[in-house]
């Protein structure tokens, strides 16, 4: 059978049959524990059972307050901090030498700094309801634990992707298949992978079927592991590939683990159980589904010359087709234009153009309602568009197995 053995210090557990080499084998690890340190995989590939080891939960009752655990160190924190702020969700620090905090316009939250690995940990121990942390920290360290539910899972920030690199030495390896059948990779030699995340690249090895591979992990600088000789290759994240590039090594076609930005997350007991989780994060959706969408857009308008409303959005809708639709349909009011002795304007009716375009084509927008009679164009950016309900919102409440009708007054209230 099939089997991944990992290697580290005994505990009272786990324990396994000691090797020659001094190392003691595992069959597995529980998918709940947190990723260990320094352990090392042999062989090849295991399947993945439920956990050994059980999260402790904290109850419910155990307190009142609701609470959201966003990173507290780096880019991500900052990003989170960014975006918070941007959806009018400020977070206020009493006491910058504390971790905790609160955001004035959603009272009743506490919001608490913690690392991004701890933010997943303390969703699942139920010590936080609420969090803000990368998916490839969550799917790493939560494991896939049903009790996490992704409430938000693009929030355009953090961009990455999880992915194999291989020594730019090795001209013959370009993708996942060459690696595969490389002759140099035995039982005896297995191919040897530094990585930060154990869980992932175990669950990606097995279900590509490499069945001689060894898994380490390292702290840090895991570029370095392939010119050290401490690995053959490498599995970590990548975002722009300049520090792979200026380490020697390259993606492989087929190599990609996942894709990662910014999530947020809850608990499925919180959202159940806990009085006000599940309306703050109906309005936490609201406010970010609103903002997000509003990214890159702009609203132009327009004074175009025409008999009606009507006879201005047809001409519009004929001549302009996508461009000039908008997201709905363009909006067209009366404009009132009186000459200077107080009878009726002149130069025929006027009526303003208003629609929503992304920035990259507002020029080429401009120059269609130009052909179209239009003068006197006006450009701003949108701040918020907010939908009669979020798309996410309507999906999580299905995932809870809720009956929408029951939360319609969010709404309005």
């Amino acid at each position: 059978m099939s089997a991944i053995a990992r290697f580290a210090p005994l505990t009272a557990s786990s324990l396994g049959a000691r090797r020659a080499d001094g190392r003691t084998q595992f069959s597995r690890v529980s998918p709940r524990r947190a990723a260990p340190a320094r352990v090392v995989t042999v062989a090849s590939i295991p399947q993945q059972r439920g956990g050994e080891t059980k999260v402790v939960r904290q109850p419910i009752e155990s307190r009142d307050a609701i609470r959201m655990g966003i990173p507290s160190k780096g880019r991500m924190a900052e990003d989170t901090m960014d975006l918070l702020a941007d959806c009018q969700l400020k977070v206020r620090k009493i006491n910058p030498r504390q971790y905790a905090a609160e955001i004035p316009n959603v009272p009743g939250m506490e919001v608490w700094f913690q690392r991004a690995t701890d933010v997943v940990r303390k969703l699942i121990s139920g010590d936080v309801d609420i969090g803000i942390v990368g998916y490839d920290m969550l799917r790493e360290i939560g494991n896939e634990d049903p009790d996490l539910v992704v409430v938000h899972d693009a929030l355009g920030f953090g961009g990455c992707h999880l992915a194999v690199a291989v020594p730019n030495a090795w001209e013959d390896v370009n993708s996942l298949r060459d690696l595969m059948n490389d002759k140099r990779f035995t039982k005896e030699r297995p191919l040897r992978v530094v990585t930060a995340y154990m869980n992932l690249a175990e669950q990606f090895f097995r279900e590509q079927g490499m069945t001689h591979v060894v898994l380490s992990t390292a702290d840090g600088a895991l570029e370095a592991a392939p010119a050290m000789g401490a690995a053959d290759c490498i599995l970590d994240l990548v975002s722009s590939g300049t520090t792979l590039r200026e380490n020697n090594l390259k993606q492989i076609e087929g190599g990609r683990v996942l894709e990662s930005q910014g999530c947020l997350v809850a608990s499925r007991t919180a959202l159940l159980e806990r009085p006000g989780t599940l309306e703050i994060i109906h309005e936490m959706l609201e406010r970010l589904e609103a903002h997000l969408r509003a990214e890159g857009l702009f609203m132009v308008t327009a004074n175009v010359r025409g008999s009606s409303a009507e006879e201005v959005a047809t001409k519009l809708a004929t001549n302009g087709g996508q461009l000039l639709k908008g997201l709905q349909g363009p909006t067209i009011s009366s404009i009132y234009t009186p000459s200077t002795d107080g009878t009726a304007s002149k130069e025929g009716s006027f009526y303003a153009v208003s629609l929503a375009v992304p920035k990259t084509r507002i020029y080429e927008t401009v120059k269609e309602l130009r052909k179209n009679g239009g003068s006197g164009v006006l450009t701003f950016p949108l701040t918020y568009v907010f939908d009669e309900e979020p798309p996410r919102w309507s999906a999580l409440i299905n995932n809870l197995g809720l009956d929408a009708k029951d939360y319609e007054h969010l709404k309005i209230q």
